[in-house]
């Protein structure tokens, strides 16, 4: 395990270089997929007929290899973390667009007829109203694409060593130094943890009237005259209001 830090020089980065050029070919393009699917979502949730033709379109995308993403980008954007990014952030919309439509349409119809009698236009409310409610499908939905992000970024290093820690893998073959390997996987791992652990937090300060287990199920109350607080969409119809 003497080894185990000591990162091969032709890879011009300490360890802790990789860990972040790592977050960063993972975590951009899963913010760039979010940003991207944030306004498509919307689109599809307005326009019904067109979220089956998105979704499919996603999903096809979705089953090309990253290695033929790359031989078709690699002409224009060269050997490049951004050859890296792009595919996964076509990747990560397979998983965000399906979630923040589902989400969004979960809203009830009395909360946004309220909103809409309130006077909330259709970007209004969807910021103030259904994105608050949705939360807890979008997050689901970013924890499963930074997970997958974050272990897809290996497969760089196939295109001149852009996998970032995934190009311990190709050098642990090389050097005859498995140590690397497990640099590797196991840094790989916890960062995948660390980061769904940290989304999960944000699920928590995002939406404090949720279970504290994280189940994402809201407890039903036990008496007729209770009812359980509405989620963000109460105080911005109060404030409306006022």
């Amino acid at each position: 395990m003497s080894g185990f830090f000591d990162i091969p020089s032709d890879l011009q980065h300490s360890w802790g270089g990789l860990i972040g050029l790592h977050l960063r070919e993972a975590l951009l393009p899963v913010l760039a997929g979010l940003l991207l699917a944030l306004p498509l979502g919307q689109l599809c949730v307005r326009l019904r007929w067109l979220y089956a033709p998105v979704l499919w379109v996603t999903t096809v995308l979705y089953a090309i290899p990253s290695l033929a993403f790359f031989v078709v980008l690699i002409d224009y954007t060269g050997q490049t973390e951004l050859t890296v990014m792009i595919p996964l952030t076509v990747y990560s919309l397979v998983v965000l667009v399906p979630a923040i439509v589902d989400a969004v349409r979960s809203v009830p119809q009395e909360t946004l007829a309220a909103a809409t009698a309130m006077g909330f236009g259709p970007v209004r409310r969807y910021l103030q109203v259904q994105l608050p409610i949705a939360v807890p499908a979008i997050i689901a939905g970013l924890r499963v694409a930074t997970v997958s992000s974050i272990s897809l970024v290996s497969v760089g290093t196939l295109i001149g060593n852009q996998g970032a820690l995934g190009n311990l893998l190709h050098d642990a073959t090389i050097y005859n130094r498995p140590e690397l390997a497990w640099n590797a996987v196991i840094t790989m791992a916890v960062l995948a943890m660390l980061a769904d652990a940290a989304l999960v937090l944000v699920r928590v300060l995002l939406t404090p009237w949720m279970p504290s287990g994280g189940s994402g199920r809201r407890t039903t109350p036990k008496t007729a005259g209770t009812r359980p607080p509405v989620p963000a969409a109460e105080p911005a119809l109060k404030d409306a209001v006022r």
